[in-house]
């Protein structure tokens, strides 16, 4: 037994299409197709209105020639009618039989036998155009052994009228000649107006979109070469505009890579820097903890802040190589208890920064979804954050944490909306700008500003946002948006 080999994830993934999806699945196949039903369409829409118009007409001469031949048996009215006079007139007027209606008197003018079944009536006087269009198509369907009788009012004597039975063979093989001559001129007509269509939609759209679709593949395969990019044509429209908008994307996109390669190859030599600079700063942090212990004062002086110089080195190297790993993975969630995550945050924030009066008001039946790891860096950038730049004012130090549970927009479980406020000197207007971009919004000498940039990409991770809700001389808050955890 033979074992098949199982299909690959592209293979299983790939959609099937039908065996003529391949043949129309480009504009110019799916324009033609487009161009030969609006002939199709064009021809339905003319045959039958013509075909319908021709039959009326046709009838409408019948029964005038009928009338003139009622009008040439009154003349001879006089002496008798013979058969073969009746016969010739008959012949004249195409016609079976030929009576009238006059001064309401129903008169047999001409007659030439008895007449048989298979008899279909049109009266003229009342019959729409929708009638005329369906009796002539049942003519076209019909045998040619069928008589027709045909009622109507004679353009010379609007009081009377005509009823004249006639043979529908006839009419069958006029209606046939007519529907292959309309069908020719018409089918050229048609071709003529769908291939001058067809080409101008074919230059004015069709060509102008496949070079664009051509241009976007030709610059995926390699973004990085120049000749690869749209050379936006002089055309207005709207078409030249997604040429010069895809000019402008493929120079960003090219731009972008380049920076990128610049930033990698920056981010390479930082590491190999950072790792060698390191060790020259744990060579001096030894030598800077024993200056701060020696017994001259001044020496002792020196030695911290050269301790404080080489801790600010060392934190600015992690803080580097933290910022530049690759992206942050996806959160794992899972429900999180705030007010206990705060109180570990606070705790460590102020082990690491300095004292400061820790107040935590965040109710105990809030919890929020989130990844336990990320939340309390999340925080803990925050509370460190706001410790430093209290550490200048004199007074009170004080660290506050609020929160509300804000309802649900839609179905879910809603989000947290925890405020973080602090009693520090405000955050100036120039770092407000810049405050959440890395390595620019740093509000004191020495800090990387990377502290809020990672914030906010951790609370973003989660779904949620960091904001400076307000800043001034009392003091700065920072809101967090962060998921709800679902009751359960």
């Amino acid at each position: 037994m033979s074992i098949e080999p199982l299909p690959s994830d592209d293979e299983a993934h790939r959609p099937v299409n039908p065996p003529l999806a391949g043949a129309f699945a480009n504009l110019r196949a799916q324009l033609l197709m487009v161009t030969l039903s609006l002939i199709a369409a064009g021809l339905v829409l003319v045959y039958f209105p013509a075909a319908a118009s021709f039959r009326l007409q046709w009838m409408t001469d019948r029964a005038e020639a009928a009338h003139l031949a009622a009008l040439a048996a009154d003349v001879a009215r006089g002496g008798a009618l013979g058969e073969e006079e009746v016969r010739a007139l008959l012949m004249g007027a195409d016609a079976v039989a030929v009576a009238r209606v006059r001064n309401g008197m129903n008169e047999l003018v001409l007659y030439s036998g008895p007449i048989g079944e298979g008899l279909v009536e049109s009266d003229l006087r009342s019959a729409t155009w929708l009638t005329h269009i369906r009796d002539t198509v049942d003519t076209l369907n019909a045998s040619d052994d069928r008589l027709l009788r045909i009622r109507a009012r004679p353009a010379g004597a609007p009081d009377e009228l005509i009823d004249v039975i006639v043979r529908e063979a006839p009419l069958h093989e006029a209606l046939r000649d007519f529907s292959r001559r309309l069908l020719i001129y018409a089918s050229v007509a048609a071709v003529l107006v769908g291939a001058v269509l067809y080409c101008a939609l074919f230059f004015l759209f069709v060509r102008p979109m496949r070079r664009l679709a051509g241009a976007m593949t030709h610059f995926r395969e390699d973004p990085a070469d120049p000749a690869r990019m749209i050379r936006p044509g002089a055309a207005r429209n709207e078409i030249g505009q997604a040429e010069h908008e895809l000019a402008r994307m493929q120079a960003d996109v090219r731009q972008a890579l380049h920076q990128r390669e610049r930033l990698a190859a920056l981010g390479g030599a930082v590491a190999r820097i950072n790792h060698d600079l390191r060790n020259v700063l744990a060579s001096a942090q030894l030598v800077s903890d024993r200056l701060a212990t020696d017994a001259d004062d001044r020496v002792r002086g020196m030695g911290e802040r050269l301790v404080r110089a080489v801790d600010r080195g060392v934190r600015l190297c992690e803080a580097t190589l933290e910022f530049g790993r690759a992206e942050e993975s996806a959160p794992v969630r899972r429900p999180i208890h705030l007010r206990t995550l705060l109180d570990e945050v606070a705790d460590d924030a102020i082990l690491a920064e300095g004292d400061a009066i820790w107040t935590n008001e965040v109710g105990a039946e809030i919890n929020i979804d989130a990844d336990p790891d990320k939340a309390h860096r999340l925080l803990l950038n925050l509370c460190r954050n706001a410790i430093q730049a209290m550490q200048v004012v004199e007074g009170e130090r004080r660290l506050t944490a609020r929160a509300t549970p804000m309802p649900p927009i839609d179905d879910g479980a809603g989000d947290v909306w925890l405020e973080i406020s602090d009693t520090g000197p405000g955050v100036p207007a120039k770092a407000r700008e810049r405050l959440f971009q890395a390595f620019s919004g740093s509000t004191r000498r020495g800090g990387t500003g990377l502290g809020l940039s990672i914030a906010r990409e951790l609370a973003r991770a989660h779904g949620g946002d960091v904001d400076l809700v307000s800043t001034g001389a009392a003091g700065t808050i920072f809101s967090v948006r962060l998921p709800a955890a679902a009751q359960g």
